[in-house]
């Protein structure tokens, strides 16, 4: 789904109401028929750990570990053992086309290279939920338009659910759903 709305609408803001990163000022959000917002801090973070991933607009990545690495470490905190990490790792970068890529630092990758590192570690740990906050915002059309695409692909192939927040008209065409904010209300788009 896409998230369509104006520079200050709300969209960052409802992403993270979404991923329990802030409480709302009213209603509730909803995790697999679980009210959220009563749930002990422990709860919520192992909600995030376990089933939502984030992507932002600026990628993240730790500079002074590799591509393969920076997708390993959320992996390794939720417990997975570091040989099983460093295959699955390697495994979702391979399928985001990075295969030759594992090695390399942030800074000697290219920012859509950098942001497809970035969309395997929000999935690593196989979360049903996807969060992504412009996504493809610093990137050039070109690159923007890949980089999408590999996420589109890797969505949809895993069934996770996803909702990205995007001023890209061009990239929200090409989602099951168009959504904005309107009056403080989610509202659906044609």
């Amino acid at each position: 789904m896409a998230l369509i709305a104006p520079s200050g609408a709300g969209k960052s803001t409802l992403l993270h109401i979404a991923g329990l990163l802030e409480q709302p000022d009213a209603g509730e959000v909803y995790i697999d028929s679980v009210a959220t917002s009563n749930l002990a801090d422990l709860e919520r973070t192992r909600i995030r750990r376990d089933d939502i991933g984030f992507v932002y607009q600026f990628h993240h990545l730790l500079p002074e570990f590799s591509a393969v690495e920076n997708v390993m470490l959320p992996q390794m905190i939720r417990g997975l053992k570091k040989s099983e990490a460093r295959t699955r790792a390697s495994e979702l970068l391979s399928y985001l086309g990075l295969k030759d890529r594992l090695e390399h630092r942030p800074a000697e990758l290219s920012g859509g290279e950098q942001q497809r590192v970035a969309i395997a570690r929000a999935v690593a740990n196989a979360p049903r939920i996807l969060l992504a906050d412009e996504p493809t915002g610093n990137l050039d059309q070109r690159t923007s338009q890949r980089v999408f695409a590999t996420m589109s692909q890797l969505v949809r192939a895993s069934g996770l659910a996803a909702i990205i927040a995007t001023h890209n008209l061009d990239i929200a065409s090409q989602m099951d759903r168009r959504v904005t904010i309107r009056e403080g209300g989610v509202v659906e788009l044609e």
